[in-house]
C-alpha cells in the first residue's frame, strides 16, 4: 500500500481491507496523520510554512492553489470541528479512525516528542461512535483518496510506455 491509511487516504477500503478481513489477516497501517495534514498544523486560509515539518520534504503537496490541496484543507476544517465536538484533538480523531476498522490490527505512528506520543496514544484509546464515523464518511466518503503523496511523481512504470507495452511486433499472443 503506497499511500498509507487515514481519513484522507481511504482507498484501501475498496479491496485490501475487505480481503484481509475475509481471510483473518491483520493489517498494520501507516500514516494515520496523512503526511501531517491531520495534525491540525496545516489549515485553510492560513499560510503554510514550507520550511518546517513534512512540507520541507514535498512542498508541492502543500500548495493551497492546487485543487487537491484545497480539497484536503477543506476536509481538515470539517474534521477539526468534528474533533472539537466530541472533545478530542484532530490527531486523536485520526488515530481513532484508523484503528476503528475491523481489519486494522494496529497503526504506525511517528511522534517526535513525548507530548505527541501521549496525545496519539489517547487517540488509540478513543472509541468513536457510529454518528462520528458516519460524519467522517460524509466528509471523506469511504474508499476515496483525498491524499495521494505520489500524484506529482508517478512511477516510471506508469509514465514510460516502454515499460508497460511490448514492442508492436511482439504484442500478438501467437
Amino acid at each position: 500500500m503506497k499511500d498509507g491509511y487515514s481519513i484522507l487516504a481511504r482507498g484501501i477500503e475498496t479491496s485490501l481491507l475487505p480481503v484481509c478481513q475475509r481471510y483473518g489477516m491483520g493489517v498494520l497501517v501507516w500514516s494515520p496523520l496523512a503526511f501531517g495534514f491531520l495534525t491540525g498544523k496545516y489549515r485553510k486560509d492560513q499560510p503554510i510554512d514550507l520550511s518546517t515539518g513534512r512540507a520541507t520534504i514535498r512542498p508541492e503537496l502543500f500548495d493551497p492553489a492546487n485543487a487537491e490541496t484545497a480539497a484536503k484543507l477543506d476536509a481538515v476544517e470539517q474534521l477539526v470541528e468534528l474533533a472539537a465536538s466530541i472533545g478530542c484533538t484532530l490527531p486523536q480523531l485520526a488515530v481513532a479512525f484508523t484503528v476503528a476498522h475491523p481489519a486494522v490490527t494496529s497503526a504506525i505512528i511517528g511522534p517526535r516528542t513525548m507530548q505527541q506520543l501521549e496525545d496519539l496514544l489517547k487517540g488509540a484509546a478513543l472509541t468513536l461512535d457510529d454518528a462520528t464515523l458516519d460524519r467522517i464518511d460524509e466528509i471523506v466518503p469511504p474508499g476515496t483518496n483525498r491524499f495521494n503523496p505520489h500524484a506529482a511523481s508517478a512511477p516510471r512504470s506508469l509514465t514510460d510506455t516502454a515499460l508497460r507495452r511490448r514492442p508492436l511486433a511482439e504484442r500478438a499472443a501467437a
